[in-house]
C-alpha cells in the first residue's frame, strides 16, 4: 500500500515533559492488536515491545500484515483494538510534540518535485532545529545526509528528474533528518545497489550504536534482516508466529547444522543440534578426518520453513517476494 504526506506534515511544536519516557521504558508497547476490515481479520492478538536503541525487523509474507502494523504504530490509521504505545502515547491520539520524536520513510514522497533534494532537506531540517539541546543534538547536517544515501553528487538537480531508486534514496533521507529517536523504516534499501546499500546499512548501525535510535524494519532483504536486527519479528496470516534473534529461531524450530567430512574414503554427512558438540566427539575418537564443514542455517532456511509451517506451505513460496498490499 502506498503512503504519501504532504511536505508540510512536520512537527513545529516543542517537546513537552510529558512527552519524554525513561530510559527504562519500552519505547514500543503493543498489546493485542486487532485490525479488521469488513469480515475479515488482518491482524489478531498482535503482541509485542521494543526497548530503547533494539533494531528489530518485521519479516513475513504478503499479505501477512506487516504495513497495516507499521501504519498504525505510525498513527496512519486507526486500528480496530488493542493497545498501542509509542513513548507511553497513543500514536492514533498523538500531537505535533510526539511526531517530532518519529521518523518515518514513506513509500512515496510527491511534493516539491520541482526542488532539489539539497532544498528540501535543508527547508525540512529547519523544523527541527528547536529541538536541539541536552541529549538531542538535532537534526542531521545536511551534506551529511546527502552523502550517508548516496544522494551528494544528485543534490543540486530538481527532484523530478531522480530515478525511482534515486527518489526512493531521498524518502530514506526525509525519514532521518530529525534525527529521530524512533524510526521506521518500509523496505528502505529496495532500490539501492550493492555499495549504496553497505553504505545505508553502515549508517543504520551508526546511527543506533551512537544515538540509541530504536529502529523498526520492514525488509524482504533477509541478509539485511540478519546483519541489521537485534531481533527479529515473523508476521504471518496476521499473527507474530516468532520472536528473537535468528539463532533463537532456529533452535525454537530445532533446525540442525549439518556436518559434512570424509574419513576412510568415504563422505558422510550428520545433522545435530549441537554441531560444536558433535563436531568434538568426531575429532576426538576418529583419526583422518578430512574436509569437514559445518553448514548452520541461514535466517533464510529458517524463515522459510517457518512460513511453511504456519500456511501448510503456501507462504513459503512467495515469503521472499516484494510485498504488495499488507
Amino acid at each position: 500500500m502506498e503512503r504519501t504526506a504532504p511536505a508540510g506534515h512536520v512537527a513545529q511544536a516543542a517537546r513537552s515533559p510529558a512527552c519524554t519516557a525513561a530510559a527504562t521504558t519500552p519505547v514500543v508497547e503493543v498489546d493485542g492488536l486487532q485490525m479488521r476490515y469488513g469480515d475479515r481479520d488482518v491482524l489478531t492478538n498482535v503482541t509485542f515491545q521494543v526497548d530503547r536503541g533494539e533494531v528489530i525487523c518485521l519479516l513475513g509474507p504478503n499479505g501477512a500484515g506487516k504495513t497495516t502494523t507499521i501504519e498504525v504504530l505510525e498513527g496512519f490509521r486507526m486500528r480496530s483494538g488493542g493497545r498501542v504505545r509509542l513513548f507511553g502515547v497513543d500514536p492514533a491520539h498523538a500531537g505535533e510534540d510526539w511526531r517530532s520524536r518519529v521518523g518515518v520513510a514513506l513509500q512515496s514522497w510527491r511534493d516539491h518535485a520541482r526542488w532539489t533534494p539539497r532544498r528540501l532537506l535543508a527547508h525540512l531540517r529547519a523544523f527541527y532545529l528547536p529541538y536541539r539541546g541536552p541529549g538531542h543534538p538535532g537534526p542531521f547536517e545536511t551534506e551529511e545526509l546527502l552523502t550517508a544515501v548516496g544522494l551528494a553528487d544528485l543534490s543540486d538537480q530538481r527532484i523530478w528528474t531522480l530515478s525511482g531508486g534515486q527518489r526512493r534514496r531521498l524518502d530514506v533521507a526525509i525519514g532521518l533528518v530529525g534525527r529521530p529517536e524512533l524510526l521506521f523504516l518500509d523496505e528502505p534499501t529496495a532500490p539501492f545497489d550493492p555499495q549504496a546499500r553497505r553504505a545505508f546499512h553502515e549508517l543504520i548501525e551508526r546511527i543506533a550504536a551512537e544515538h540509541g535510535t530504536t529502529i523498526v524494519l520492514t525488509t524482504h532483504d533477509l541478509h539485511e534482516a540478519e546483519r541489521l536486527a537485534d531481533r527479529i519479528l515473523v508476521l504471518a496470516e496476521g499473527r507474530i508466529v516468532a520472536d528473537g534473534t535468528a539463532e533463537e529461531l532456529a533452535r525454537t524450530l530445532g533446525t540442525d547444522a549439518t556436518i559434512r567430512w570424509r574419513h576412510g574414503g568415504r563422505s558422510h554427512v550428520q545433522h545435530s543440534d549441537d554441531a560444536t558438540a558433535f563436531v568434538r566427539e568426531l575429532l576426538t575418537g576418529c583419526d583422518g578426518v578430512a574436509e569437514l564443514s559445518v553448514h548452520r542455517p541461514s535466517l533464510e532456511d529458517t524463515y522459510l520453513a517457518l512460513i511453511g509451517e504456519q500456511t501448510g506451505g503456501q507462504g513459503a513460496a512467495t515469503a521472499t517476494s516484494r510485498e504488495g498490499t499488507s
